[in-house]
Protein backbone atom coordinates (compact mmCIF):
# COMPACT_ATOMS: atom_id res chain seq x y z
CA UNK A 1 0.00 0.00 0.00
CA UNK A 2 2.85 2.69 1.22
CA UNK A 3 4.51 1.92 -2.67
CA UNK A 4 1.19 2.76 -4.23
CA UNK A 5 0.86 6.15 -2.08
CA UNK A 6 4.91 6.74 -2.80
CA UNK A 7 3.91 5.97 -7.05
CA UNK A 8 0.92 8.65 -6.97
CA UNK A 9 2.88 10.89 -5.11
CA UNK A 10 6.12 10.98 -7.43
CA UNK A 11 3.31 10.89 -10.30
CA UNK A 12 1.92 14.31 -8.96
CA UNK A 13 5.39 15.57 -8.35
CA UNK A 14 6.18 15.07 -11.85
CA UNK A 15 3.31 16.42 -13.53
CA UNK A 16 3.34 19.10 -10.75
CA UNK A 17 7.06 20.05 -12.22
CA UNK A 18 5.91 19.83 -15.95
CA UNK A 19 3.59 22.30 -14.96
CA UNK A 20 6.10 24.54 -13.39
CA UNK A 21 8.27 24.28 -16.64
CA UNK A 22 5.16 25.71 -18.86
CA UNK A 23 4.60 28.15 -16.21
CA UNK A 24 7.74 29.19 -15.79
CA UNK A 25 9.07 29.39 -19.66
CA UNK A 26 4.85 30.99 -20.42
CA UNK A 27 5.71 33.98 -17.87
CA UNK A 28 8.99 34.32 -19.35
CA UNK A 29 6.57 35.89 -22.76
CA UNK A 30 6.02 39.27 -22.69
CA UNK A 31 2.73 41.40 -21.19
CA UNK A 32 -0.36 39.89 -23.11
CA UNK A 33 -0.53 42.97 -24.49
CA UNK A 34 3.36 43.17 -25.51
CA UNK A 35 3.10 39.55 -26.86
CA UNK A 36 -0.13 40.54 -29.25
CA UNK A 37 1.05 43.89 -30.58
CA UNK A 38 4.66 41.43 -31.77
CA UNK A 39 1.86 38.78 -32.82
CA UNK A 40 0.71 41.21 -35.08
CA UNK A 41 3.75 42.10 -36.15
CA UNK A 42 4.96 38.57 -37.35
CA UNK A 43 1.56 38.34 -38.83
CA UNK A 44 2.54 40.80 -41.23
CA UNK A 45 6.10 39.86 -41.95
CA UNK A 46 5.05 36.36 -42.57
CA UNK A 47 2.18 37.30 -45.03
CA UNK A 48 4.46 39.13 -47.28
CA UNK A 49 6.89 36.18 -47.01
CA UNK A 50 4.10 33.63 -47.90
CA UNK A 51 2.70 35.76 -50.63
CA UNK A 52 5.91 36.21 -52.35
CA UNK A 53 6.38 32.25 -52.43
CA UNK A 54 3.15 31.73 -53.69
CA UNK A 55 1.89 29.60 -50.86
CA UNK A 56 -1.58 28.55 -51.79
CA UNK A 57 -4.56 25.82 -50.83
CA UNK A 58 -7.67 24.61 -52.60
CA UNK A 59 -10.61 23.19 -50.86
CA UNK A 60 -14.67 22.79 -50.76
CA UNK A 61 -16.16 25.37 -48.74
CA UNK A 62 -19.62 26.40 -48.32
CA UNK A 63 -21.22 29.80 -49.63
CA UNK A 64 -24.72 30.81 -49.44
CA UNK A 65 -25.61 27.48 -48.49
CA UNK A 66 -23.99 25.54 -51.37
CA UNK A 67 -20.69 23.65 -51.54
CA UNK A 68 -18.24 25.86 -53.89
CA UNK A 69 -14.13 24.97 -54.78
CA UNK A 70 -12.07 27.94 -53.63
CA UNK A 71 -8.29 28.65 -54.19
CA UNK A 72 -7.06 30.57 -51.49
CA UNK A 73 -3.53 31.93 -51.12
CA UNK A 74 -1.98 33.96 -48.58
CA UNK A 75 -2.81 37.63 -49.09
CA UNK A 76 0.50 40.50 -48.35
CA UNK A 77 -0.28 42.60 -45.86
CA UNK A 78 2.72 44.54 -46.68
CA UNK A 79 1.01 45.59 -49.60
CA UNK A 80 -0.46 49.10 -50.66
CA UNK A 81 -3.84 47.86 -49.83
CA UNK A 82 -2.55 46.01 -46.62
CA UNK A 83 -0.85 49.78 -45.10
CA UNK A 84 -4.08 51.24 -46.06
CA UNK A 85 -6.60 48.71 -44.36
CA UNK A 86 -3.71 49.36 -41.29
CA UNK A 87 -4.94 52.03 -40.44
CA UNK A 88 -9.03 52.07 -41.33
CA UNK A 89 -9.84 49.44 -40.04
CA UNK A 90 -7.88 49.47 -36.75
CA UNK A 91 -11.30 51.06 -35.04
CA UNK A 92 -13.63 49.05 -36.63
CA UNK A 93 -11.55 45.97 -35.98
CA UNK A 94 -11.62 47.13 -32.17
CA UNK A 95 -15.23 47.68 -32.17
CA UNK A 96 -16.33 44.93 -33.92
CA UNK A 97 -14.53 42.46 -31.49
CA UNK A 98 -17.21 40.21 -30.26
CA UNK A 99 -15.94 40.24 -26.92
CA UNK A 100 -15.94 44.21 -26.13
CA UNK A 101 -20.00 44.63 -26.36
CA UNK A 102 -20.18 41.61 -24.46
CA UNK A 103 -17.83 42.75 -21.18
CA UNK A 104 -18.82 46.14 -21.18
CA UNK A 105 -22.56 45.77 -20.84
CA UNK A 106 -22.58 42.52 -18.47
CA UNK A 107 -19.72 44.31 -16.81
CA UNK A 108 -21.87 47.78 -16.26
CA UNK A 109 -24.69 45.24 -14.67
CA UNK A 110 -22.49 43.66 -12.80
CA UNK A 111 -20.57 46.68 -11.44
CA UNK A 112 -23.84 47.59 -9.92
CA UNK A 113 -24.98 44.58 -8.25
CA UNK A 114 -21.00 44.28 -6.84
CA UNK A 115 -21.77 48.17 -5.67
CA UNK A 116 -24.82 47.36 -3.95
CA UNK A 117 -23.34 44.81 -1.91
CA UNK A 118 -25.47 42.53 -3.59
CA UNK A 119 -22.51 39.68 -4.86
CA UNK A 120 -21.27 39.90 -1.22
CA UNK A 121 -24.38 38.58 0.06
CA UNK A 122 -25.10 35.88 -2.52
CA UNK A 123 -21.61 35.01 -2.11
CA UNK A 124 -22.38 34.94 2.04
CA UNK A 125 -25.49 33.03 0.96
CA UNK A 126 -23.69 30.57 -0.94
CA UNK A 127 -20.95 29.81 1.72
CA UNK A 128 -23.67 29.10 4.10
CA UNK A 129 -25.60 27.16 2.07
CA UNK A 130 -23.77 25.32 -0.21
CA UNK A 131 -21.53 22.11 1.47
CA UNK A 132 -17.66 22.85 1.18
CA UNK A 133 -16.89 19.41 -0.76
CA UNK A 134 -19.93 20.56 -3.32
CA UNK A 135 -18.55 24.06 -4.60
CA UNK A 136 -16.37 22.64 -7.14
CA UNK A 137 -18.35 21.02 -9.09
CA UNK A 138 -21.44 23.32 -8.65
CA UNK A 139 -18.95 26.19 -10.17
CA UNK A 140 -17.87 23.74 -13.27
CA UNK A 141 -21.43 22.54 -13.84
CA UNK A 142 -22.52 26.53 -14.04
CA UNK A 143 -19.63 27.18 -16.67
CA UNK A 144 -20.98 23.82 -18.80
CA UNK A 145 -24.45 25.18 -18.78
CA UNK A 146 -23.69 29.23 -19.42
CA UNK A 147 -22.90 28.45 -23.04
CA UNK A 148 -26.67 28.61 -23.54
CA UNK A 149 -26.58 32.26 -22.48
CA UNK A 150 -23.90 32.92 -25.77
CA UNK A 151 -20.58 34.04 -24.37
CA UNK A 152 -22.03 35.39 -20.97
CA UNK A 153 -19.97 32.56 -19.07
CA UNK A 154 -16.86 34.40 -19.75
CA UNK A 155 -17.34 37.59 -18.46
CA UNK A 156 -19.48 36.59 -15.56
CA UNK A 157 -19.61 33.70 -14.17
CA UNK A 158 -15.46 33.00 -14.20
CA UNK A 159 -14.61 36.09 -12.21
CA UNK A 160 -17.79 35.12 -9.88
CA UNK A 161 -15.97 31.44 -9.86
CA UNK A 162 -12.59 33.30 -7.78
CA UNK A 163 -15.08 35.43 -5.43
CA UNK A 164 -17.22 31.87 -4.56
CA UNK A 165 -13.46 30.15 -3.85
CA UNK A 166 -12.43 33.41 -2.24
CA UNK A 167 -15.40 33.42 0.18
CA UNK A 168 -14.43 29.21 1.20
CA UNK A 169 -11.28 30.24 1.97
CA UNK A 170 -9.69 28.77 -1.23
CA UNK A 171 -7.33 29.82 -4.13
CA UNK A 172 -9.52 32.37 -6.22
CA UNK A 173 -7.36 31.06 -8.77
CA UNK A 174 -8.41 27.80 -8.85
CA UNK A 175 -12.09 28.92 -8.51
CA UNK A 176 -11.45 30.68 -11.96
CA UNK A 177 -9.89 27.80 -13.11
CA UNK A 178 -12.60 25.53 -12.74
CA UNK A 179 -14.78 28.24 -14.20
CA UNK A 180 -13.26 28.60 -17.13
CA UNK A 181 -12.71 24.35 -17.94
CA UNK A 182 -16.65 24.14 -17.62
CA UNK A 183 -17.49 27.42 -19.42
CA UNK A 184 -15.06 26.99 -22.52
CA UNK A 185 -13.62 23.76 -21.92
CA UNK A 186 -17.12 22.50 -21.78
CA UNK A 187 -18.20 24.39 -24.57
CA UNK A 188 -19.73 21.15 -26.75
CA UNK A 189 -21.94 19.66 -23.26
CA UNK A 190 -24.63 20.80 -21.66
CA UNK A 191 -28.31 19.37 -20.51
CA UNK A 192 -30.12 21.51 -23.34
CA UNK A 193 -29.87 22.46 -27.16
CA UNK A 194 -28.69 25.81 -27.86
CA UNK A 195 -27.73 28.41 -30.40
CA UNK A 196 -24.76 26.32 -30.98
CA UNK A 197 -26.43 23.07 -31.87
CA UNK A 198 -28.79 24.96 -34.48
CA UNK A 199 -25.69 26.35 -36.10
CA UNK A 200 -23.60 23.51 -36.32
CA UNK A 201 -26.46 21.27 -37.90
CA UNK A 202 -26.71 24.03 -40.58
CA UNK A 203 -23.08 24.12 -41.68
CA UNK A 204 -22.72 20.35 -41.65
CA UNK A 205 -26.22 19.66 -43.41
CA UNK A 206 -24.84 21.05 -47.02
CA UNK A 207 -22.02 19.23 -46.48
CA UNK A 208 -23.94 16.02 -46.43
CA UNK A 209 -25.68 17.06 -49.37
CA UNK A 210 -22.38 16.79 -50.93
CA UNK A 211 -23.42 12.84 -51.36
CA UNK A 212 -27.06 12.66 -50.23
CA UNK A 213 -29.18 15.57 -52.01
CA UNK A 214 -32.11 14.15 -49.42
CA UNK A 215 -30.14 14.29 -46.22
CA UNK A 216 -31.20 16.25 -43.55
CA UNK A 217 -29.68 17.16 -39.77
CA UNK A 218 -32.04 17.89 -36.44
CA UNK A 219 -30.29 20.04 -34.16
CA UNK A 220 -30.72 17.92 -31.67
CA UNK A 221 -28.55 14.83 -33.18
CA UNK A 222 -25.80 15.36 -30.43
CA UNK A 223 -28.29 15.70 -27.47
CA UNK A 224 -27.54 12.33 -26.31
CA UNK A 225 -24.39 12.56 -26.15
CA UNK A 226 -23.75 16.24 -25.19
CA UNK A 227 -26.28 15.53 -21.90
CA UNK A 228 -23.65 12.91 -20.85
CA UNK A 229 -21.13 14.91 -21.46
CA UNK A 230 -22.24 17.55 -18.96
CA UNK A 231 -21.41 15.21 -15.96
CA UNK A 232 -18.61 13.54 -17.45
CA UNK A 233 -16.65 17.38 -17.88
CA UNK A 234 -18.13 18.28 -14.20
CA UNK A 235 -16.40 15.04 -12.91
CA UNK A 236 -13.45 15.66 -14.55
CA UNK A 237 -13.19 18.98 -13.90
CA UNK A 238 -13.89 18.14 -10.15
CA UNK A 239 -10.98 16.11 -10.02
CA UNK A 240 -8.34 18.25 -11.91
CA UNK A 241 -9.21 21.33 -9.95
CA UNK A 242 -8.98 19.72 -6.46
CA UNK A 243 -6.33 17.00 -7.09
CA UNK A 244 -3.87 18.67 -9.45
CA UNK A 245 -4.69 22.51 -9.77
CA UNK A 246 -5.08 23.95 -6.71
CA UNK A 247 -2.74 22.01 -4.55
CA UNK A 248 -0.07 23.11 -6.86
CA UNK A 249 -1.38 26.76 -6.64
CA UNK A 250 -0.99 26.84 -2.75
CA UNK A 251 -2.80 28.62 0.06
CA UNK A 252 -3.89 32.17 -0.49
CA UNK A 253 -3.59 34.38 2.23
CA UNK A 254 -6.00 37.64 1.30
CA UNK A 255 -4.52 41.04 2.24
CA UNK A 256 -7.67 41.38 4.82
CA UNK A 257 -7.66 39.10 8.28
CA UNK A 258 -10.07 36.53 7.99
CA UNK A 259 -12.21 36.23 10.59
CA UNK A 260 -13.39 32.98 10.12
CA UNK A 261 -17.34 31.70 8.82
CA UNK A 262 -18.70 34.63 10.97
CA UNK A 263 -17.53 36.75 8.49
CA UNK A 264 -20.42 35.45 5.62
CA UNK A 265 -22.90 35.57 8.55
CA UNK A 266 -26.39 37.81 6.76
CA UNK A 267 -27.25 40.99 8.12
CA UNK A 268 -31.09 41.24 8.37
CA UNK A 269 -31.27 44.13 6.08
CA UNK A 270 -29.31 42.24 3.81
CA UNK A 271 -31.73 39.01 4.80
CA UNK A 272 -34.51 41.54 3.42
CA UNK A 273 -32.73 42.87 0.23
CA UNK A 274 -31.50 39.63 -1.04
CA UNK A 275 -36.04 38.50 -0.57
CA UNK A 276 -36.23 42.08 -2.87
CA UNK A 277 -33.91 41.02 -4.86
CA UNK A 278 -35.10 37.75 -5.45
CA UNK A 279 -38.67 39.10 -5.82
CA UNK A 280 -37.47 41.59 -8.82
CA UNK A 281 -35.86 38.94 -10.67
CA UNK A 282 -38.84 36.58 -11.01
CA UNK A 283 -40.85 39.31 -11.85
CA UNK A 284 -37.76 40.59 -14.62
CA UNK A 285 -38.08 37.04 -15.61
CA UNK A 286 -41.90 37.06 -15.98
CA UNK A 287 -41.62 40.40 -17.66
CA UNK A 288 -38.97 38.22 -20.17
CA UNK A 289 -41.21 35.24 -20.84
CA UNK A 290 -44.26 37.77 -22.13
CA UNK A 291 -41.22 39.51 -24.30
CA UNK A 292 -40.08 36.43 -26.16
CA UNK A 293 -44.22 35.22 -27.09
CA UNK A 294 -44.86 34.41 -30.58
CA UNK A 295 -45.48 38.20 -32.29
CA UNK A 296 -43.67 40.03 -28.88
CA UNK A 297 -40.88 42.10 -29.39
CA UNK A 298 -38.41 39.69 -28.56
CA UNK A 299 -40.25 36.66 -29.74
CA UNK A 300 -38.89 34.22 -33.23
CA UNK A 301 -40.11 35.31 -36.29
CA UNK A 302 -39.54 34.01 -39.64
CA UNK A 303 -37.52 36.70 -41.90
CA UNK A 304 -37.28 37.14 -45.54
CA UNK A 305 -36.39 33.76 -47.40
CA UNK A 306 -37.45 31.52 -44.23
CA UNK A 307 -34.70 32.52 -42.22
CA UNK A 308 -35.64 32.26 -38.61
CA UNK A 309 -34.40 35.11 -36.26
CA UNK A 310 -34.48 35.03 -32.23
CA UNK A 311 -34.39 38.35 -31.01
CA UNK A 312 -34.36 36.94 -27.38
CA UNK A 313 -30.52 35.23 -28.42
CA UNK A 314 -29.50 38.04 -30.07
CA UNK A 315 -30.46 40.54 -27.12
CA UNK A 316 -28.92 37.92 -24.31
CA UNK A 317 -25.80 39.87 -23.49
CA UNK A 318 -28.11 42.98 -22.91
CA UNK A 319 -30.63 41.08 -21.07
CA UNK A 320 -28.16 39.71 -18.53
CA UNK A 321 -26.69 42.94 -17.97
CA UNK A 322 -30.42 43.90 -17.08
CA UNK A 323 -30.70 40.89 -15.12
CA UNK A 324 -27.66 42.35 -12.42
CA UNK A 325 -28.38 45.73 -12.66
CA UNK A 326 -31.85 45.56 -11.58
CA UNK A 327 -31.83 43.13 -8.46
CA UNK A 328 -27.87 45.24 -7.32
CA UNK A 329 -30.52 48.60 -7.62
CA UNK A 330 -33.27 47.14 -5.45
CA UNK A 331 -31.18 45.17 -2.88
CA UNK A 332 -29.31 48.48 -3.11
CA UNK A 333 -32.13 50.55 -1.82
CA UNK A 334 -33.50 47.84 0.42
CA UNK A 335 -30.12 46.70 2.79
CA UNK A 336 -29.55 50.70 2.66
CA UNK A 337 -25.74 50.71 1.28
CA UNK A 338 -27.09 52.96 -1.54
CA UNK A 339 -27.96 56.57 0.45
CA UNK A 340 -27.18 58.99 -2.32
CA UNK A 341 -29.58 57.17 -4.72
CA UNK A 342 -29.15 57.55 -8.09
CA UNK A 343 -25.36 59.01 -7.57
CA UNK A 344 -24.46 55.25 -5.94
CA UNK A 345 -25.88 53.70 -9.10
CA UNK A 346 -23.49 55.76 -11.24
CA UNK A 347 -20.77 55.29 -9.10
CA UNK A 348 -21.14 51.52 -9.97
CA UNK A 349 -21.56 52.01 -13.25
CA UNK A 350 -18.20 54.10 -13.17
CA UNK A 351 -16.24 51.57 -11.31
CA UNK A 352 -17.24 48.70 -13.43
CA UNK A 353 -15.59 50.34 -16.45
CA UNK A 354 -12.37 51.17 -14.39
CA UNK A 355 -12.19 47.68 -13.44
CA UNK A 356 -12.44 46.76 -17.08
CA UNK A 357 -9.40 48.91 -18.34
CA UNK A 358 -6.99 46.55 -18.90
CA UNK A 359 -9.49 44.15 -20.20
CA UNK A 360 -10.35 47.00 -22.94
CA UNK A 361 -6.48 47.85 -23.93
CA UNK A 362 -5.96 44.55 -24.75
CA UNK A 363 -9.12 43.66 -26.71
CA UNK A 364 -7.77 46.13 -29.01
CA UNK A 365 -4.57 44.96 -29.37
CA UNK A 366 -5.73 41.28 -30.13
CA UNK A 367 -8.46 42.68 -32.01
CA UNK A 368 -5.71 44.03 -34.47
CA UNK A 369 -4.06 40.56 -34.14
CA UNK A 370 -7.05 38.61 -35.29
CA UNK A 371 -8.12 41.27 -38.16
CA UNK A 372 -4.70 40.74 -39.49
CA UNK A 373 -4.22 36.56 -38.65
CA UNK A 374 -7.60 36.46 -40.93
CA UNK A 375 -7.11 38.52 -43.65
CA UNK A 376 -3.86 37.26 -44.49
CA UNK A 377 -5.53 33.33 -45.01
CA UNK A 378 -2.52 32.22 -42.66
CA UNK A 379 -5.15 30.50 -40.34
CA UNK A 380 -7.05 28.71 -43.79
CA UNK A 381 -4.01 27.40 -45.01
CA UNK A 382 -2.86 25.83 -41.40
CA UNK A 383 -6.43 23.95 -41.05
CA UNK A 384 -6.53 22.78 -44.76
CA UNK A 385 -3.28 21.32 -44.15
CA UNK A 386 -4.30 20.00 -41.63
CA UNK A 387 -7.06 17.91 -42.79
CA UNK A 388 -5.13 16.82 -46.14
CA UNK A 389 -2.43 15.41 -43.41
CA UNK A 390 -5.00 13.16 -41.66
CA UNK A 391 -6.36 11.91 -44.77
CA UNK A 392 -2.56 11.30 -45.05
CA UNK A 393 -2.60 8.70 -42.14
CA UNK A 394 -4.13 5.71 -43.51
CA UNK A 395 -6.56 5.23 -40.40
CA UNK A 396 -9.48 3.61 -40.91
CA UNK A 397 -12.84 3.20 -38.63
CA UNK A 398 -13.40 4.42 -35.36
CA UNK A 399 -9.39 5.34 -34.98
CA UNK A 400 -9.29 7.66 -37.57
CA UNK A 401 -12.24 9.84 -36.07
CA UNK A 402 -9.90 9.92 -32.89
CA UNK A 403 -7.01 11.28 -34.81
CA UNK A 404 -9.72 13.41 -36.42
CA UNK A 405 -10.84 14.62 -32.68
CA UNK A 406 -6.79 15.26 -32.08
CA UNK A 407 -6.31 16.97 -35.32
CA UNK A 408 -8.95 19.07 -35.02
CA UNK A 409 -8.08 19.90 -31.23
CA UNK A 410 -4.38 20.87 -32.57
CA UNK A 411 -5.81 23.55 -35.08
CA UNK A 412 -7.60 24.96 -32.79
CA UNK A 413 -4.52 26.25 -31.21
CA UNK A 414 -3.52 28.11 -33.96
CA UNK A 415 -7.19 28.74 -35.55
CA UNK A 416 -10.05 29.65 -33.55
CA UNK A 417 -14.14 30.32 -34.28
CA UNK A 418 -16.31 26.71 -34.05
CA UNK A 419 -18.45 27.52 -37.24
CA UNK A 420 -15.61 29.74 -38.86
CA UNK A 421 -12.99 26.13 -39.28
CA UNK A 422 -15.97 23.82 -39.89
CA UNK A 423 -17.37 26.32 -42.70
CA UNK A 424 -14.08 25.18 -44.06
CA UNK A 425 -13.53 21.44 -42.86
CA UNK A 426 -17.45 19.80 -43.21
CA UNK A 427 -16.75 19.41 -47.37
CA UNK A 428 -13.91 17.94 -47.01
CA UNK A 429 -14.68 15.36 -43.41
CA UNK A 430 -18.61 14.94 -43.70
CA UNK A 431 -18.30 13.54 -47.18
CA UNK A 432 -15.30 11.25 -46.66
CA UNK A 433 -16.20 9.85 -43.68
CA UNK A 434 -20.06 9.07 -44.87
CA UNK A 435 -18.18 7.19 -47.55
CA UNK A 436 -16.47 5.17 -44.61
CA UNK A 437 -19.64 4.67 -43.22
CA UNK A 438 -19.81 7.52 -40.39
CA UNK A 439 -22.66 9.66 -40.24
CA UNK A 440 -22.52 13.19 -40.67
CA UNK A 441 -24.07 13.91 -37.21
CA UNK A 442 -21.36 11.88 -36.00
CA UNK A 443 -18.58 13.36 -37.46
CA UNK A 444 -20.10 17.06 -36.52
CA UNK A 445 -19.39 15.49 -33.10
CA UNK A 446 -16.28 14.25 -33.12
CA UNK A 447 -15.45 18.14 -34.12
CA UNK A 448 -17.26 19.58 -31.35
CA UNK A 449 -15.18 17.52 -28.87
CA UNK A 450 -11.68 18.19 -30.95
CA UNK A 451 -12.55 21.96 -30.92
CA UNK A 452 -13.28 22.38 -27.05
CA UNK A 453 -10.89 20.74 -25.09
CA UNK A 454 -7.92 23.18 -26.33
CA UNK A 455 -9.80 26.49 -26.40
CA UNK A 456 -8.43 26.56 -22.62
CA UNK A 457 -4.89 26.55 -23.31
CA UNK A 458 -4.98 28.67 -26.50
CA UNK A 459 -3.57 32.21 -26.57
CA UNK A 460 -5.29 32.99 -29.62
CA UNK A 461 -9.00 32.40 -27.88
CA UNK A 462 -10.54 35.55 -27.92
CA UNK A 463 -11.11 35.43 -24.22
CA UNK A 464 -7.69 34.13 -23.60
CA UNK A 465 -6.25 37.56 -22.77
CA UNK A 466 -8.92 38.57 -21.07
CA UNK A 467 -9.33 35.81 -18.58
CA UNK A 468 -5.63 36.91 -18.14
CA UNK A 469 -6.71 40.04 -17.40
CA UNK A 470 -8.88 38.61 -14.97
CA UNK A 471 -6.53 36.78 -13.16
CA UNK A 472 -3.91 39.85 -12.42
CA UNK A 473 -6.51 41.15 -9.86
CA UNK A 474 -5.17 38.06 -7.44
CA UNK A 475 -1.68 38.16 -8.26
CA UNK A 476 0.18 38.26 -4.81
CA UNK A 477 3.69 40.24 -4.27
CA UNK A 478 6.76 38.71 -5.52
CA UNK A 479 4.26 36.48 -8.10
CA UNK A 480 4.72 36.22 -11.98
CA UNK A 481 1.25 36.05 -12.83
CA UNK A 482 0.99 35.90 -17.53
CA UNK A 483 0.27 33.45 -20.17
CA UNK A 484 2.15 30.74 -18.56
CA UNK A 485 0.21 30.44 -15.21
CA UNK A 486 -3.23 30.79 -17.51
CA UNK A 487 -1.51 27.79 -19.50
CA UNK A 488 -0.40 25.82 -16.94
CA UNK A 489 -3.48 26.17 -14.73
CA UNK A 490 -5.58 25.05 -17.53
CA UNK A 491 -3.18 22.18 -19.60
CA UNK A 492 -4.18 19.21 -16.98
CA UNK A 493 -8.00 20.23 -17.75
CA UNK A 494 -7.06 20.02 -21.60
CA UNK A 495 -5.46 16.95 -21.47
CA UNK A 496 -8.08 15.18 -19.29
CA UNK A 497 -11.04 16.66 -21.02
CA UNK A 498 -9.87 15.44 -24.67
CA UNK A 499 -8.73 11.65 -22.70
CA UNK A 500 -11.47 11.51 -21.40
CA UNK A 501 -14.05 12.89 -24.03
CA UNK A 502 -12.32 10.09 -26.58
CA UNK A 503 -13.03 7.67 -24.05
CA UNK A 504 -16.53 8.14 -24.03
CA UNK A 505 -16.94 9.01 -27.35
CA UNK A 506 -14.88 5.28 -28.13
CA UNK A 507 -16.93 3.55 -25.70
CA UNK A 508 -20.15 4.94 -27.07
CA UNK A 509 -19.12 4.24 -30.96
CA UNK A 510 -18.20 0.45 -29.78
CA UNK A 511 -21.77 0.30 -28.03
CA UNK A 512 -23.98 1.82 -30.79
CA UNK A 513 -25.59 4.15 -29.02
CA UNK A 514 -27.44 6.71 -30.66
CA UNK A 515 -26.00 10.19 -30.48
CA UNK A 516 -29.08 12.09 -30.44
CA UNK A 517 -33.09 11.15 -31.20
CA UNK A 518 -32.97 8.93 -33.78
CA UNK A 519 -29.50 9.48 -34.80
CA UNK A 520 -26.97 6.48 -35.52
CA UNK A 521 -23.50 6.73 -35.49
CA UNK A 522 -22.93 5.06 -38.34
CA UNK A 523 -24.03 5.45 -42.49
CA UNK A 524 -25.07 3.50 -45.43
CA UNK A 525 -24.79 4.49 -48.54
CA UNK A 526 -27.55 4.44 -50.97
Amino acid sequence: MSSVVAQQKSSRGRIQKFLNIVETGGNKLPNPIIMFFYFTVITYVLSLVMAKLGVEVSYETLENGSIVEKTTGVVNLMSVEGIRNLFTKAIPNFTGHPALGTILIAMLGVGVAEKSGLIDALIKKIVLGVPAALVTPVVIFAGVMSNVAADAGYVVLIPLGAIIFMGFGRHPLAGMAAAFAGVSGGFSANLVIGTVDTVMAGITQPAAQILDSTYTINPASNWYFIIVSTFLITGLGWWVTDRIVEPALGRYRRDTDESGKSEFELTALEVKGLRAAGLSVVLFGLGVLLLTREGAPLGAYAAQGGKVVDPFMEAIVFILGIFFFLPGVVFGFVSRKFKNGGEDIVAGLVDSMKQSAAVIVIIFVSAQFIYAFTASNIGTIIAVRGAEAIKATGFSGTPLMVVFIVATALINLFIGGLTSKWMMMSPVFVPLFMQLGFSPEYTMLAYRIGDSTTNIISPLMSYFPIIVAFAVKYKRKGEDLGVGTLVSMMLPYSVVFLGGWIVLFVVWSLLGIPIGPGTATTYIMG
